[in-house]
């Protein structure tokens, strides 16, 4: 007895449903690598090792990609498995977070100094301000992070965070004025940002 097949169509399911994962994985990628790679970068404190975490990064990523994708915001995946590459790599390494001497904290610094120019103009260092933002609690820390250095907006936090976007503008607030309360000086005018 022979089998009737069905003729292909229009090429292979299974090797289109990967060419979708894999294009829906590279554009993922092409969006966020820059980014990711100014994270890396703020917390190893070096261009060299930000790349190997950023690739391991991509790496353990990629290899649950399909997963990731039925996750209720492949963003807020996608950036824990960043959070916990950078972990690892510290602790491999022996290190705590570069934050505080990573030369980028500069970026904040011109951000927040354009928010508040009189107020941070009495800073007598930068370095007490690298400090004050290495102290904030772990959100506020990310929020300001990401929003001044790395340069994402405040529905890209959300989404990386799992939060929505008032709760991110709620952190950067707080987080504003707990650096204010640490320097010494009058809490800033909120300018929208």
């Amino acid at each position: 007895m022979t089998r009737d097949r069905l003729p292909p169509a229009a090429g292979d399911p299974l090797r289109q449903a990967g060419r979708r994962l894999a294009v829906a994985f590279e554009a993922f990628h092409e969006t966020h690598y820059r980014k990711w790679l100014a994270y890396a970068h703020l917390h190893t404190g070096s261009e060299e090792a930000a790349l190997e975490v950023t690739g391991a990064a991509y790496r353990r990523l990629r290899l649950c990609w399909p997963y990731a994708l039925k996750q209720s915001s492949v963003d807020s995946y996608a950036w824990a498995v960043l959070k916990e590459t950078v972990v690892d790599w510290l602790g491999a390494n022996g290190r705590g977070t570069a934050l505080t001497q990573s030369a980028a904290f500069a970026v904040v610094t011109r951000a927040l100094l354009r928010e508040c120019q009189q107020q941070f103009a009495l800073l007598e260092s930068q370095l007490g301000l690298y400090e004050a933002i290495s102290r904030l609690p772990e959100r506020q820390c990310d929020v300001i992070v990401l929003r001044h250095v790395v340069g994402y907006s405040d529905a890209q936090i959300a989404a990386l965070l799992g939060v929505d976007e008032a709760t991110v503008r709620s952190h950067a607030s707080r987080g504003k004025r707990r650096l204010a309360a640490a320097l010494g000086i009058a809490t800033c005018p909120t300018k929208g940002k």
